[in-house]
């Protein structure tokens, strides 16, 4: 009588198949590609760009009030177009029931300053305590001009 010897381990592949692995990390990538451009709050706009911009955290929560002027003189207060006439009580109203009366302006490096200062003058006619304009870094600073020559050289 001989003993029956059950060979299983033969029938085992120790391969690692990543077929499946890479095809949710592809699902997960396409999926972050399109909420990502979703999350920034308002309008885009090319900010102004400086030196040391004070960094303003605030601007990105939730709750933020947020008046946005594109390069063609549009008015936006969070995502709805406004009018400027219409801004000072649109602000108003908002922050009837907050106690932290602050709102950010981010306006296109472009924009009619005179159209960012109406903005502004509206926003102050609300009784905003605080009142932020959102700048970027500038990427290199500018290089200082030559000194002029020494008399005599």
């Amino acid at each position: 009588m001989a003993l029956a010897k059950r060979n299983e381990g033969a029938k085992i592949s120790s391969d690692i198949n990543v077929t499946p692995m890479v095809d949710v990390m592809l699902v997960l990538l396409i999926i972050f590609m399109v909420v990502t451009p979703m999350l920034q709050k308002g309008v885009s706009v090319d900010l102004a760009k400086v030196n040391n911009p004070t960094p303003m955290e605030d601007a990105d929560k939730e709750d933020a009030l947020l008046v946005s002027i594109t390069r063609d003189g549009h008015v936006f207060f969070g995502a709805d177009t406004i009018t400027i006439d219409n801004l000072t009580t649109k602000v108003k109203d908002r922050l009837a029931n907050k106690p932290d009366k602050r709102v950010y302006v981010k306006s296109d490096m472009r924009a009619r300053f005179g159209e960012v200062v109406q903005v502004v003058d509206a926003v102050r006619a609300a009784g905003v305590d605080d009142l932020g304009l959102l700048t970027d870094q500038r990427k290199t600073t500018p290089s200082a001009p030559p000194a002029p020559a020494a008399p005599g050289q």
